[in-house]
């Protein structure tokens, strides 16, 4: 057959194009791989050498051992403590359910182990680690290691706990820490501490835990771990090591804190005493109580529900949240701005019917019949009513409330705790923010007669009417409250010392201010607290007091016919000794009854135990004798 030269031509034509193209193909392909690897190997070398470098080396933040909490006499209130805790990462784990039952075949976890569990999980990312028990024993550990390959997520972690050895002994002073939640970490945030807070799992919730946050956190470290591409470590390559937090020594005495407690047995109430030339905060109380270890690890759902339902309301401070009508508290201080502006002298008496009348409606004193001729000694000893009732008429509320503002009471004090209440300072200004109507937004002049005697619109904190107690016991010098003395770098021993620092000094004239001090050490010698204070082997000033729970409507208190819970408040303030005061206080009893049956013996048991040391045995008991009733009408 003939050769066709035209179609062998042809075809090699065509290899020779089709190798040509694959040869530039190849050559483009070549080319472009070795601009992409210029690129990679020299352009960006850097760039991935560090992201090597970066998957090669892990940081793991060591977290700093939280600062010391202490009373002023070196107790310690707040400490750390090393234990291993059984995590699981929810991730990693499979069934939950069925884990934690397994698990529960060779460890001990109880119901509330499970609820905490459950609640953490709520509120935590699902690769986080979490708690099912805490404080394992070595023997748990030594079973866990045995059948750690059968629980894929689950691992024993060593941790540092928070513990309060004293228990609930000064826990709404203290506070305590909680696991971090979204709005912790946006205050983090704000405060720009992100870096520091890496790994920290805990942080403060209330009191001075809280406060001081910063200060007691510490300073976060890192190692540099060397990993496997399997993520295992190898080897540690360097190591910043963390600085623990700063310790906190406080004003308050741990032991009087606690015969301030015992004294108060099972009754609710409040005390704070106050150190008057420096603002220290000796004791504050607010009973009932709880304990803080509770939420360390995470508060149990049933553990929490009975805390928060309970009508006791133990979380409730009540000494910086509680607001209550002093009563006859307010009398020394109505009569030291009746001195101050001139509307009454102390000689100047009135006599009193047992009664005022005033726009068609009569106020009531405590004493049937009255109680005679009554000069200012004897209005403060005897707690008369009536001559508080004129004497409020004859101020006038915008007097009233100028005068009480210089003291503090309705203002916030700014102790070094968060969320103190302001209260109530009553004036007409106050009663048109606080009320929408304009018929509800008018004063009239007969709501100034009960302000007169710590009544109506009255609303203050303890803390407040310590602070005044105290500001009027240090002769009208006011220290702002505090519970941290001083604040002791860990790392050098160097001590900062929280200065006493003077609100104000008030311009109240000396012999004003003896006067009203005079008629208060009589209340305890001769008036209605005599009885709590009979044999004190010291000098005291004081005032009782019991303010109005609900209005009577014109009827007759009788507290045994009285609901315990609507029963009046019982209220004492004091100083002592009365020549040179180094403390003054108040004692509020809710429900209490009589400040003289129910505070004055509180008082006298805590007094006794700061100036002559004297402890005693058991709550303070209540006087059965009782006050004259100042101002339940």
């Amino acid at each position: 057959m003939p050769h066709d030269f035209a179609s062998q031509d042809r075809e090699q034509s065509q290899f020779r194009f089709r190798l040509g193209f694959a040869g530039v193909a190849v050559l483009l392909c070549f080319t472009l791989l070795f601009i992409r690897f210029f690129y990679l190997q020299v352009l960006q070398h850097d760039y991935y050498a560090t992201r090597a470098e970066d998957n090669r080396i892990s940081l793991i933040p060591i977290m700093p051992n939280r600062g010391l909490i202490l009373d002023a006499n070196g107790v310690v209130m707040a400490r750390n403590y090393s234990a291993f805790t059984l995590e699981i990462i929810p991730s990693k784990s499979g069934d939950l359910d069925e884990t934690i039952d397994a698990l529960a075949a060779i460890i001990d976890i109880q119901p509330r182990d499970r609820r905490r569990f459950k609640k953490l999980l709520d509120e935590s990312k699902n690769f986080e680690s979490i708690p099912i028990r805490t404080k394992l024993t070595d023997e748990e550990v030594a079973r866990f290691a045995a059948n750690r390959y059968r629980f894929p997520g689950v691992e024993v972690k060593a941790r540092l706990f928070r513990q309060y050895p004293q228990g609930p002994l000064g826990a709404h002073a203290i506070g305590y820490i909680n696991r971090i939640n979204a709005k912790d970490v946006d205050w983090i945030e704000e405060n720009e501490q992100s870096a520091n807070y890496k790994g920290t799992e805990h942080i403060g919730k209330t009191g001075l835990e809280q406060h001081y946050e910063f200060d007691l956190h510490g300073v976060t470290g890192y190692e540099q771990v060397e990993v496997d591409a399997g993520g295992r470590a190898i080897r540690t390559l360097a190591r910043t090591a963390p600085i623990p937090g700063n310790n906190l020594t406080l004003t308050l005495d741990a032991k009087l804190q606690e015969v301030a407690e015992k004294a108060f047995g099972n009754r609710r109430g409040s005390l704070v005493a106050i150190e008057p030339s420096t603002g220290g905060i000796l004791a504050l109380v607010s009973t009932p109580t709880f304990d803080p270890n509770l939420f360390v690890d995470g508060i149990d759902p049933q553990s929490w529900k009975e805390l928060n339902e309970s009508l006791d309301k133990p979380m409730v401070n009540r000494a910086l949240n509680g607001a209550y009508p002093p009563g006859s508290t307010f009398k020394p201080f109505m009569a030291l701005a009746a001195l101050e502006t001139g509307k009454r002298t102390p000689g100047q008496a009135i006599a009193d019917p047992g009664f005022f009348n005033f726009g068609g409606h009569q106020f009531r004193d405590d004493k049937k019949g009255g109680h005679g001729m009554v000069d200012m000694y004897k209005s403060i000893t005897q707690s008369c009513d009536t001559y508080y009732y004129m004497l409020a008429n004859d101020m006038g509320i915008d007097n009233i409330a100028a005068f009480m503002k210089q003291l503090g009471l309705g203002q916030a004090t700014g102790i070094d705790i968060a969320g103190e209440s302001v209260g109530v300072l009553p004036s007409p200004e106050w009663k048109k923010r606080r009320f929408k109507r304009p018929e509800q937004q008018k004063w009239f002049a007969g709501e100034t007669i009960s302000i007169g005697i710590g009544q109506g619109y009255n609303a203050y904190t303890p803390l407040q009417l310590a602070l005044a107690t105290a500001t009027l016991a240090n002769n009208g010098v006011m220290y702002k409250p505090h519970l941290v003395k001083y604040i002791t770098d860990t790392r050098t021993g160097e001590k900062r010392l929280i200065e006493p620092k003077p609100l104000r000094t008030l311009p109240f004239k000396q012999q004003n201010i003896d006067t009203i001090k005079h008629a208060m050490v009589g209340v305890n010698k001769e008036g209605t607290g005599a009885r709590a204070f009979a044999g004190a082997a010291y000098e005291s000033g004081g005032k009782t007091g019991t303010a109005q729970v609900f209005s009577l409507k014109g009827g007759n208190y009788k507290e045994s016919a009285t609901h315990e819970r609507l029963r009046d408040h019982a209220l004492f303030i004091a100083f002592a000794p009365a020549d040179k005061p180094r403390i003054a206080l108040v004692v509020l009893v809710e429900n209490g009854g009589f400040g003289a049956q129910s505070a004055a013996p509180i008082a006298r048991q805590v007094l006794d135990y700061y100036l002559v040391g004297k402890e005693a045995k058991g709550p303070a008991a209540e006087d059965a004798s009782g006050e004259e009733s100042a101002d339940v009408h």
